[in-house]
C-alpha cells in the first residue's frame, strides 16, 4: 500500500489507535454496571456544555473525551439485564462491520463488495426466514420506514387496479388500511404520510390474547367496499411488540386474496420466532403475504437503524418510490461498458424507498450470519423463548406471581400479587419505578386487559437463561419489600 503522502499515513494509523482506544472504552462499558447518568447529571452535563469551539483541540482530547465522559454515561440499554426494548446492544461483529462501512464504503450504491452484500444478504434472510423465494427487499433505517415502503407499495398496488399512478397523480377517492389496535402505531404515522389519513386506519377487533379476529376483518372490508372506499392493505403481525402475539396469518392471507386486498405481515420483532421449530406452525400463511418487513436491529442483534422491507414484486416500490432520473446521478454513473465501480449505480435501491442518501446494511447482517449461522441464531430465539416460558411457569406457580397472557414469543406479561394489596395497577407500577430506581433488572411495563404488567423482553444476544431467574427474583423482593415498607 502507498501513500500519496506522510500526512496521509499518519491519519490512517491515527484511526488504529482511535478506534483501540474507544474499543477499551466500549468493552469497560460492557463489563461494568456504571450508574445511572440521570443519578448525577452535572458531572457529565457541566463538562459537556461548553460554548462553540473557536480553535480546534485535536484528536486525542476529542477521543479523551468520548472514552472518559460520553462512553461511560450511556443509558443501560446495552446491558444484558435490561429487558424492556425489543432493540438492544448490538454484537460485536455488528459493531466491527458497521464501523468498516462507516469508512471504506459511504454510500451503499455504485458496484463494489458491500454493495454486493447488500442483496447477498437479503437472500439471505428470505431464506433464513423461509419467506417465497421470489421476494426481493430492501434495507432501511427502521420499522417505521420499513412499514411505510410496503404500504407505499400497496397504495401503488391499489390505485394501479383503477389505472390510477398515486405517486404521481395523488390520491382520488377515500382508501383504508386494516390493522389491530396491536399492531405498531407506525402503521398510523405511514398512513398519514402516504395521505392515506390516520383516520382511515380501521381497527379491527381483536381476542383475549391479542390476535386479529378474522370474521370481524371481513366485515371491515366488506363494508367499505360497498361505501366505495378503497381498501388498500391489511396489516397482520407476527409478534406484536406489545405482547408477541401472532395473527391468524393463514385466515388473515386467505381473507385479503379473495378481497383483492394486499397482504402486509409486520415482523419487525417476532419474524425471527419462526426459527424455532415449536412456534414455526404460528406462521402458516406467511407464504400468502405481498410484502413482510423484519428488524435485524432486534433478535439478529444489528445496531439500530437497520431494516428490511420484502415484497414480491420489487418493481412496484420503484413505481412508488423512483426521484426519477438525475443528471448527476444516474446520468454520471452510467456506462454501457463496466470497468470501474463507478460505472454503474448498482441496484437502485435509492429508488425502491425513501432514502438516497444511505450507509450499507448488509453489510451488518452478512457479518452476524457469517459469525454465528442459521443454527447459531436459532439457538438464541429459543433460549429466549424458553426464557418467557421460564417466567411465565414461575408466574403462574408463585403464590405473590400472576401470569397475565400466556408468552407467544420471548415477551411474558406477570405482576406481582398480594391478597393485602387494594390496588394491584397502582402496586406494580410502583414495583416497577422501585426496579427502574435500583437500575440492574430494567423491564418495561405494559397494559393487559386492565392490568398493568410487568413486561420482559428478552431478545439481547448477550441476556441468557440466568437473568430470566435473576429478573424474577428481583420483582419478587422488590414487591416483598414494598409490602414490608407499608404500602
Amino acid at each position: 500500500m502507498s501513500y500519496r503522502n506522510e500526512a496521509d499515513a499518519a491519519e490512517i494509523y491515527r484511526l488504529e489507535s482511535v478506534l483501540g482506544s474507544i474499543g477499551k472504552a466500549l468493552d469497560t462499558f460492557n463489563e461494568t454496571q456504571n450508574p445511572d447518568p440521570q443519578l448525577q447529571p452535572e458531572r457529565w452535563q457541566r463538562p459537556l456544555c461548553q460554548p462553540l469551539p473557536q480553535t480546534g483541540q485535536g484528536i486525542d482530547e476529542t477521543v479523551r473525551e468520548i472514552c472518559e465522559i460520553l462512553i461511560p454515561n450511556g443509558p443501560p440499554i446495552s446491558r444484558p439485564t435490561f429487558t424492556g426494548f425489543v432493540t438492544t446492544s448490538p454484537t460485536t461483529v455488528a459493531v466491527a462491520a458497521n464501523t468498516a462501512a462507516t469508512l471504506a464504503a459511504p454510500q451503499r450504491q455504485t458496484l463494489h463488495a458491500f454493495n454486493y452484500l447488500e442483496e447477498l444478504s437479503l437472500q439471505w434472510l428470505v431464506e433464513l426466514f423461509d419467506l417465497p423465494r421470489t421476494m426481493k427487499g430492501i434495507y432501511s433505517s427502521g420499522g417505521s420506514v420499513a412499514n411505510l415502503i410496503a404500504l407505499g407499495g400497496a397504495r401503488q398496488f391499489a390505485y394501479e387496479q383503477l389505472g390510477i399512478d398515486p405517486a404521481a397523480e395523488g390520491l382520488s377517492r377515500p382508501a383504508a388500511l386494516y390493522a389491530s389496535a396491536e399492531a405498531h402505531h407506525t402503521n398510523k404515522r405511514a398512513a398519514g404520510v402516504l395521505g392515506i389519513g390516520r383516520n382511515n386506519v380501521r381497527m379491527i377487533e381483536t381476542d383475549k390474547q391479542g390476535r386479529i379476529i378474522p370474521d370481524a376483518l371481513h366485515e371491515l372490508i366488506r363494508k367499505d367496499k360497498a361505501a366505495g372506499v378503497l381498501p388498500i392493505a391489511v396489516v397482520a403481525s407476527a409478534g406484536t411488540t406489545n405482547t408477541g402475539a401472532i395473527d391468524p396469518l393463514q385466515a388473515i392471507g386467505t381473507i385479503a386474496r379473495h378481497e383483492g386486498v394486499w397482504f402486509h405481515v409486520d415482523g419487525a420483532y417476532g419474524l425471527p420466532g419462526i426459527l424455532d421449530e415449536r412456534k414455526k406452525s404460528l406462521y402458516d400463511g406467511l407464504e400468502l403475504a405481498d410484502s413482510v418487513i423484519v428488524d435485524p436491529h432486534k433478535w439478529l442483534g444489528a445496531q439500530v437503524g437497520v431494516s428490511t422491507t420484502f415484497v414480491r414484486d420489487r418493481e412496484i416500490l420503484y413505481r412508488a418510490f423512483t426521484q426519477e432520473h438525475a443528471e448527476y446521478l444516474e446520468g454520471s454513473l452510467s456506462s454501457p461498458e463496466v470497468q470501474h465501480s463507478l460505472d454503474s449505480m448498482g441496484i437502485p435501491y435509492h429508488n425502491f424507498g425513501v432514502e438516497l442518501s444511505s450507509p450499507p446494511r448488509g453489510v451488518v447482517v452478512w457479518s452476524i450470519l457469517k459469525e454465528i449461522g442459521a443454527e447459531g441464531l436459532r439457538k438464541r430465539i429459543e433460549m429466549h423463548n424458553d426464557m418467557a416460558t421460564f417466567v411465565a411457569e414461575r408466574a403462574s406457580a408463585h403464590p405473590n406471581l400472576e401470569l397475565l397472557l400466556e408468552p407467544t414469543l420471548s415477551i411474558c406479561c406477570f405482576r406481582f400479587v398480594h391478597p393485602d394489596i387494594a390496588d394491584l395497577n397502582e402496586f406494580n407500577r410502583l414495583l416497577f419505578r422501585s426496579l427502574l430506581i435500583q437500575n440492574e433488572h430494567i423491564p418495561s411495563t405494559t397494559m393487559v386487559n386492565g392490568c398493568y404488567a410487568i413486561r420482559p423482553c428478552f431478545v439481547g444476544a448477550r441476556t441468557v437463561s440466568r437473568h430470566a431467574e435473576e429478573l424474577v427474583e428481583a420483582v419478587l423482593k422488590t414487591g416483598n419489600d414494598i409490602l414490608q415498607a407499608g404500602f
